[in-house]
């Protein structure tokens, strides 16, 4: 896991592109599920929004959204 992204995550410097994928890295590794509840409840509702696959893929319909 990226510290400084977390870092950056919860201070608020993040794009929503940034925040994207920063959300699917957690998911990739895990790490989601891992950390304490506010990143599991924001990871599910990024994969239930579509803009993350359970797997941690960023979909087209964040890239799209988030023109990234």
């Amino acid at each position: 896991m990226n510290i400084e992204k977390l870092i950056a995550y919860e201070s608020g410097d993040l794009s929503d592109a940034e925040t994207i994928n920063f959300f699917a890295d957690l998911i990739k590794t895990k790490m989601a599920w891992s950390l304490q509840g506010h990143y599991g409840r924001v990871a599910s509702a990024m994969i239930d929004a579509g803009f993350i696959s359970s797997e941690g893929g960023v979909t087209d319909l964040a890239n799209e959204t988030f023109n990234q």
